[in-house]
C-alpha cells in the first residue's frame, strides 16, 4: 500500500518547488545576454572588431615589456620614468584620488598614451570641442618631427573627439585640415600623449594604412636606459582587480545564494525531523467548581431545594455533636443551647435557624431563595466550627 504524505510535508514540498520556479525565473531574467553586437570598446580581452587583443598579443609576441593593468593609478608604485600607461578610451571616470594619483604620476616622469574624447576627466589641460565629430576615418599626416613619425606617413582613425584648442605647451604632431589627431605635451617629468581615437591599436583597424608602424612607435622605447614598462589599462575598463569584482562578473553569487537557500531548507528538515518532541497542553474543558455547578442545575431542574437544605443541616448537626460530644438523637434546640452555653454563641440565632432548616427539609416545594438564605447561615456556623477545630489543633 503506497505511504502517504503528510500535509505538513507536502506544504513544504510544494513550497520547495515553488521557490525553485522562482529562482529560475529571476535567473533566466537577470542572466546577462549573450553578446550579439559589435563593443566599441578597445579592451585587450575583446576579439571583436573594436576590441584590442590583438595589439595586445602583438606586443606579447614582440616581447614588449607589457602587461593588463588592473589596479587604480594610487598603485603606480614604481619609478613613474619607466612605466608607459595606455588608457585607450576608459569608460569610467575617475575619483578625485585617482585623477590626482594620475597626475602626480605624470609629473614625476611617467608616461601616458590616451585615446578618445574623455580626456578631460582625467587630465585638466586638454580642452576637447563639446560637439561629437564625423565617425567617419579621417587620415592625419605628420606636422612636426616626432620620434613617432619613423615609417608613419599616413595614420587612418576614426576620432571620438575634436581637440579644440592647443595651449603653449601642447604640440599637434598628426593633423588633418584644421583637426589635430595626435597631440603631446609635457607635464612635468613626463609626457601625455592623446590620439583622437583608437583605430591604430583595434583589431580591425592595426592593419590599415601605417597604423601598426604608428603604434608601434608610440609604446617603442623612449628612455636611453632600455628599461620600462608598458601598462595597458583595464581597470577603467570595468576590470577590477579584488575578489568580490571577479566575483561579481560571474554567476558565483547566484551560486552562492543557492546553496544557502539549500542549506537553510535541510537545517530546517533537519531540525523539524530531529528536534525534541513537545507535547502540545491540551486545556481541559472542564473547570474546578464544574461539578457544584452541575449539581446545582440538577437541583433547580428538580425543584429539591429541600434537599440541598437537608445536607447542609444533617452535615451541621453531624459536627456540633462531635464537637460537643452529644449523641446523635439529641434535639435540635437542645443541640443549640449547648452550643451556645460551651462554644460562647450567645445570641447567636442557633436554635431557630435549625428549627427553620429541620422544617425546610421535610417539605417537597420549598422557595428557593429562602432555602439558599438557610443553606448560607448553616455554612457560616459550619465554618465557624472548622475554624474552631484548627485554632485547637494549632494549641496542642
Amino acid at each position: 500500500m503506497p505511504s502517504r504524505i503528510a500535509p505538513s510535508d507536502r506544504k513544504i514540498l510544494l513550497s520547495g518547488a515553488a521557490l525553485f520556479l522562482l529562482m529560475a525565473t529571476f535567473l533566466g531574467i537577470l542572466s546577462p545576454p549573450q553578446e550579439t553586437f559589435k563593443s566599441p570598446l578597445p579592451s585587450t580581452y575583446s576579439s571583436q572588431a573594436g576590441g584590442a587583443e590583438a595589439a595586445y598579443r602583438l606586443l606579447h609576441t614582440l616581447h614588449f615589456p607589457v602587461r593588463r593593468w588592473e589596479s587604480p593609478p594610487t598603485e603606480l608604485t614604481q619609478e613613474p620614468g619607466d612605466i608607459l600607461l595606455i588608457l585607450a578610451e576608459p569608460t569610467q571616470p575617475p575619483s578625485v584620488k585617482e585623477r590626482k594619483a594620475l597626475s602626480d604620476f605624470v609629473v614625476r616622469g611617467g608616461h601616458v598614451l590616451f585615446t578618445g574624447s574623455r580626456i578631460q576627466d582625467y587630465f585638466a589641460d586638454a580642452e576637447l570641442s563639446p560637439i561629437p565629430p564625423d565617425p567617419k576615418f579621417v587620415t592625419f599626416s605628420p606636422r612636426l618631427p616626432s620620434r613617432i613619425m619613423k615609417g608613419a606617413k599616413a595614420v587612418s582613425i576614426q576620432p571620438r573627439g575634436t581637440w579644440e584648442k592647443l595651449k603653449p605647451v601642447q604640440l599637434a604632431l598628426y593633423g588633418a585640415d584644421q583637426a589635430a589627431g595626435v597631440v603631446s605635451w609635457s607635464q612635468g617629468l613626463g609626457e601625455i600623449v592623446w590620439w583622437a581615437g583608437s583605430t591604430p591599436l583595434t583589431n580591425s583597424g592595426i592593419t590599415r594604412e601605417d597604423n601598426l608602424t604608428f603604434f608601434l612607435n608610440s609604446v617603442g622605447n623612449w628612455t636611453e636606459e632600455g628599461k620600462y614598462h608598458i601598462y595597458w589599462d583595464e581597470y577603467f575598463h570595468g576590470q577590477r582587480s579584488s575578489l568580490w569584482s571577479y566575483v561579481g562578473k560571474t554567476s558565483m553569487a547566484w551560486s552562492g545564494l543557492q546553496i544557502a537557500l539549500l542549506v537553510v531548507t535541510v537545517l530546517f528538515a533537519f531540525s523539524r525531523r530531529s528536534g525534541p518532541t513537545f507535547v502540545p497542553l491540551e486545556n481541559s474543558r472542564l473547570w474546578p467548581l464544574e461539578f457544584v455547578d452541575t449539581l446545582g442545575g440538577l437541583y433547580e431542574r428538580a425543584k429539591a431545594a429541600s434537599a440541598a437544605t437537608s445536607v447542609s443541616y444533617f452535615r451541621l448537626r453531624t459536627l456540633l455533636t462531635r464537637q460537643l460530644s452529644l449523641p446523635s438523637t439529641t434535639k435540635d434546640a437542645e443541640l443549640a443551647v449547648a452550643a451556645e452555653q460551651r462554644l460562647g454563641w450567645e445570641n447567636s440565632g442557633l436554635g431557630l435557624l435549625l428549627a427553620r432548616a429541620s422544617a425546610a427539609r421535610n417539605e417537597e416545594k420549598y422557595p428557593p431563595a429562602d432555602a439558599l438564605e438557610i443553606v448560607q447561615e448553616l455554612e457560616r456556623f459550619t465554618k465557624m466550627l472548622d475554624a474552631r477545630g484548627q485554632i485547637r489543633g494549632e494549641k496542642k
